[in-house]
């Protein structure tokens, strides 16, 4: 089986806890293997499951391992290692849809190293996890899901998420190599009062500036613009050729500021300190 990688990001946050589970199968040089991350933001952690009897879809969140079951209704966990005790159940409410696939046109193209679905821009979470002792408590509490598959996460890429009152955010911008070529994807979708606002390669969206501390993406009349006011952050695994090999940056909670505007008109403007980022851009 060629080298591969399958997983799901659920992001859980409350008023005082915020959580991201990421269940994944990959298939490298080892064979086939499991696992499931963990953020917070304190800590980090990644346990290896079984592999024997793992399942993980990818036309929508459903999977089992070893210890863990998830769906988009929720999931359940029951896991005991050395290294790591997880224990508790999570209820997922309805799903904020997107109106269509979030890669468009691109979803079309064979080869791709990497594939993007977002399943639920929000939705509410009830609950609680227990963690090597720490309570995560999410009663109420919002989330957000997501997912990828592939050979390898781009080279080059930012990514951001937040779940903001009346609202939700995503934002990716990554280096897509196509043959011999490779050009700037962008993937960006705002949900906020009611209205979808959508920025994409594929509808003429162009980076103007990615830096460490601010994106603009520009649209015909569109400007998202992005600060990224803190830097704290903790290290995941990411696949290469299916292969768990890469550590990425992730801040779960930190300080960022999104500005949407059409023309001279202010759409949003929204500073939060728990939006979620990576920034893998440096050569």
């Amino acid at each position: 089986m060629a080298s591969q990688f399958r997983g799901w990001y659920f992001k859980c946050q409350s008023k005082n806890h915020a959580l991201a589970l990421i269940p994944a199968i990959h298939q490298g040089p080892r064979g086939r293997e499991c696992s499931l991350q963990l953020i917070s933001p304190e800590k980090s952690q990644t346990v290896s499951l079984p592999s024997q009897g793992a399942t993980l879809r990818w036309d929508r969140p459903e999977g089992q391992m070893n210890g863990l079951s998830f769906s988009s209704k929720g999931l359940t966990l029951d896991i005991s290692t050395p290294e790591a005790r997880l224990q508790g159940h999570l209820s997922f409410g309805p799903p904020a849809s997107l109106s269509q696939d979030i890669m468009g046109p691109f979803r079309y193209v064979p080869f791709l190293e990497c594939r993007h679905r977002v399943y639920s821009m929000a939705h509410s979470v009830e609950g609680r996890i227990e963690w090597n002792g720490q309570v995560f408590s999410f009663s109420p509490g919002r989330g957000y899901i997501e997912g990828d598959q592939g050979r390898s996460f781009p080279k080059r890429y930012v990514w951001s998420q937040c779940l903001f009152s009346q609202g939700s955010l995503m934002l990716s911008v990554a280096s897509i190599p196509l043959g011999p070529f490779s050009f700037t994807g962008i993937l960006a979708l705002i949900r906020f009062l009611g209205q979808e606002y959508r920025l994409a390669t594929y509808l003429g969206a162009r980076a103007e500036q990615v830096q460490p501390e601010e994106i603009l993406i520009r649209q015909g009349p569109l400007t998202l613009r992005v600060h990224f006011l803190s830097s704290r952050h903790l290290g995941l695994s990411a696949p290469v050729r299916g292969k768990m090999s890469r550590l990425i940056r992730e801040n779960i909670t930190g300080h960022a500021h999104y500005q949407l505007c059409s023309g001279d008109q202010q759409l949003l403007d929204v500073e939060s300190a728990q939006a979620s980022f990576e920034y893998e851009w440096e050569e």
